[in-house]
């Protein structure tokens, strides 16, 4: 038990799956998963653990922003000694290549952050996910003829922001679009040796008009939690 969850040690499964949206992790559960238990409601944070396919899993939400999957990410891997995370997410794409519920598996992550500077002296603004992990996923979206595109996500600390040029994370970085809790869950898992994954649906685009709305971002994501959920 921390500050921040409530669980007990063996209440939280060795994967976890963390969307940010804590009503996306309550969906997920009760679609998904068998045999559930709501293990954490600290700040409305919700975590449940039950079962897919026979495999034990937990779907937790994380929060927005580094900050809050780095206070959540960090102690489900210190403290509670799980293995693997899949962050899934949404993001904001940078790219005309990329439409609305396009599904991006990112293999490096950007930031200006100093989120790893903070945690171990960690220089530096790439950190890149788990390579298993990542085959993993390709591997099962293959199977089931999910369409991935693969790539650097930017990872911003601030939602709203006009000094960053969008034309020099795409063209200098190669970064695919924009999101917010990446860098922190990537720098987590490094500094416990631990893996992760990232998973993200475009829920809007700075170079197309459209965007999801709340409802089809906390229900509409499902072909990439089914793909999180076959990948365990």
């Amino acid at each position: 038990m921390t500050p921040h969850i409530s669980s007990e040690i063996g209440d939280i499964a060795p994967i976890v799956l963390m969307p940010g949206d804590p009503l996306r992790a309550k969906y997920i559960a009760e679609k998904y998963l068998t045999n559930y238990k709501l293990v954490n409601e600290i700040r409305s944070m919700l975590a449940y653990t039950g079962e897919y396919n026979g495999k034990k899993v937990t779907v937790m939400a994380s929060g927005m922003g580094n900050p809050s999957m780095g206070i959540y990410s960090y102690e489900l891997y210190k403290f509670y000694d799980v293995q693997k995370i899949i962050r899934i997410g949404t993001c904001g794409a940078y790219t005309e290549d990329l439409n609305l519920n396009d599904i991006i598996l990112v293999d490096r992550v950007f930031s200006h952050s100093t989120y790893a500077l903070l945690l171990d002296d960690t220089m530096g603004s790439i950190i890149d996910p788990s390579n298993d992990m990542i085959d993993t996923i390709k591997s099962k979206a293959e199977e089931r003829n999910v369409n991935l595109h693969i790539g650097t996500i930017y990872n911003s600390d601030a939602f709203y922001s006009d000094n960053i040029s969008i034309d020099m994370l795409r063209d200098n970085h190669k970064c695919l679009g924009v999101e917010m809790e990446s860098f922190a869950l990537a720098a987590n898992a490094k500094h416990f040796n631990r893996e992760c994954a990232i998973l993200l649906t475009v829920s809007d685009s700075f170079v197309k008009k459209g965007e999801l709305t709340s409802e089809e971002r906390e229900k509409g994501l499902d072909q990439m939690i089914e793909l999180a959920l076959e990948s365990l």
